[in-house]
């Protein structure tokens, strides 16, 4: 990896640690941990040869693992020709150094994982550049293992030389400038963001934001929405820059569908911090449509996962203690997906939840299953809200009509004075949106 002096090939033979320790047991179902690890190696095109799950009661400083446990695997590691450990847990710089030095091979932890599978499957040059931000700045802490000449210094200024600068501090001020100048390049691409979020709350659409865990289903559910190609495999982080499509609902001509990346937990924060600009994509929606993975043992886990993240973005509003910008929270619904994975136990115990709910649709994205009912349930979420509102405008006022008419319903349109009455049926929000947009426009003086 690019942690190493030398690169791991695709294809390498990998061994994935899984540590739990005592308050994992009752949060997180350790065979779907495993799995998830072991679904991240391979994302990254690793060749998975084992998997050593192990229960801890203590962590070492020095190693994370025990010396029993460190003892245990490193004949496995011998026996098989493994090239990399995967351990899904954070390791500091010096247990990373530790057990590469006990185990003979190159370990990476689960940040520098998702890391990689970012850095490859990022396409467009803003996701490049997040990502490469993250990277760095993981890779910040970690030049004590990482690099084979930080002991040489360079001389200093004037006859003497004095101490100079050691190449290590010489890196990190080459990181540090590096960093600075993409945080640059993602303030201006997070300005042109910005400009057209304005363009879109402009235009009488509503946003609908696809959220949920990696590997959930939301590409596959985007693309029978939409008839769109996106890439959608039974794979973690499949998908990773956000994508835009126009959707037609029930009783709502035209809407924004936007596709996010799959969350996952213990998504490391340098990749929260560089991904804020896409994910508050999520903040500005109408409507936040999350798809669960209903069948997958950790549904209830991965649901607190996601849910955390919208909570750091301000999505849920500030009685779940978000810290965004977002003064309410914007609507949710949740899909139920996979359900024709589940047996026929399972899935009436999934219906029967699902009818106690009504903001639940159950689906099969793959079959199509259900999909016309999150059609018509995102639909009536979009418009569950609206009010009756009476609004004057003058003949002159052509735009602020036609957006009228596209966002909400016209009920009924009088001639009043030097224009009309439109009784429309209005969101809150796009009432207010309609303000700022058309200020001196309003209710007939009585």
């Amino acid at each position: 990896m690019a942690d190493n002096e030398d690169e791991v090939a695709r294809g390498a033979p990998a061994l994935v640690i899984v540590p739990e320790w005592h308050s994992q047991r009752l949060a997180r179902d350790l065979d779907a941990r495993a799995e998830e690890a072991r679904g991240l190696a391979v994302a990254i095109g690793l060749d998975v040869v084992a998997v050593h799950t192990l229960r801890l009661r203590q962590t070492r400083a020095a190693t994370l693992l025990g010396v029993g446990q460190i003892d245990a695997i490193a004949p496995d590691i011998a026996a098989k020709g493994v090239q990399l450990v995967v351990v899904d847990a954070a390791l500091s710089p010096i247990q990373q150094r530790n057990l590469e030095t006990a185990f003979g091979t190159k370990v990476i932890d689960r940040t520098g994982l998702i890391l990689e599978i970012f850095g490859e499957r990022a396409a467009t040059a803003e996701g490049r550049l997040q990502v490469e931000l993250a990277h760095l700045d993981y890779q910040a802490g970690r030049l004590v293992r990482s690099w084979t000449h930080l002991e040489r210094q360079r001389g200093g200024f004037g006859f003497l030389g004095g101490p100079g600068e050691t190449q290590i501090e010489a890196d990190r001020r080459m990181i540090r400038n590096r960093m600075a100048r993409i945080r640059r390049s993602l303030d201006d691409a997070r300005r042109t963001r910005q400009l057209q979020r304005s363009k879109r709350q402009r235009a009488p659409w509503p946003v609908i934001a696809l959220v949920g865990y990696t590997n959930a289903g939301k590409s596959t559910f985007f693309n029978r929405l939409t008839g769109s190609d996106v890439m959608a495999e039974d794979m973690l982080f499949a998908t990773l820059d956000p994508t835009m499509r126009e959707i037609r609902l029930p009783g709502i001509d035209k809407a924004i569908l936007s596709d996010t990346v799959g969350f996952v937990s213990d998504l490391p924060t340098e990749l929260v911090a560089a991904f804020r600009a896409t994910l508050e994509e999520v903040t500005t929606a109408d409507l936040i449509v999350h798809v669960r993975d209903i069948v997958h043992p950790d549904s209830e886990a991965q649901y607190d996962d996601v849910r955390a993240i919208l909570n750091s973005l301000g999505a849920n509003g500030p009685q779940d203690g978000g810290e965004g910008d977002t003064p309410e929270a914007i609507p949710q619904i949740e899909i139920w997906n996979k359900v024709d994975t589940a047996d026929v136990d399972r899935r009436a115990i999934i219906e029967e939840m699902a009818a106690r709910r009504p903001d639940v649709a159950v689906i099969s994205a793959v079959t199509g299953e259900g999909v016309d009912a999150a059609r018509i349930l995102m639909a009536s979420q979009l418009t569950a809200q609206h009010q009756v509102q009476r609004i004057y405008l003058g003949y002159e006022q052509g735009e602020a009509m036609a957006w009228l008419h596209a966002r909400g319903e016209v009920l009924a349109d009088e001639p009043e004075g030097a224009g009309h009455v439109l009784t429309v049926r209005l969101d809150p929000a796009d009432r207010a949106r309609f303000e700022r947009l058309w200020p001196a426009s309003g209710a007939p003086t009585p």
